[in-house]
């Protein structure tokens, strides 16, 4: 009985379909590709724990003075980034990362 279940399934469903048509080469072709990049920093947190502002942008005390081209990033040897400013402001206080309370050592400075 199961035999002629198949064959009836074969018959109402082959009907429709021819098996010598060809299908088609392609779907469909692709007209246009836009290749979509992001970057970020290469560090733990990308935003400066300071003025809490990206790195990537200008921190507030540079952007309140119209001073973004001179605004650059610094790294410590505990791999943690701030705004030079809002750092050497920091720094005036005390000694240590903001983050991790290591001992401030200058690793890299950086645009």
């Amino acid at each position: 009985m199961a035999d002629d279940e198949k064959r009836e399934q074969m018959e109402v469903g082959s009907g429709d379909v021819d098996i010598n048509d060809k299908k088609p080469d392609k779907m469909f072709g692709l007209k246009k590709w836009n290749l979509v990049a992001m970057w970020s920093w290469d560090v733990e947190c990308d935003t400066c724990a300071i003025c809490r502002v990206q790195v990537m942008d200008t921190c507030l005390r540079c952007q309140a003075e119209n001073k973004q081209q001179e605004c650059v990033v610094v790294w410590g040897e505990c791999n943690h980034s701030f705004h030079n400013c809002c750092m050497s402001l920091w720094l005036k206080q005390n000694n240590r990362c903001p983050l991790c309370q290591q001992e401030w050592a200058l690793q890299t400075t950086g645009k």
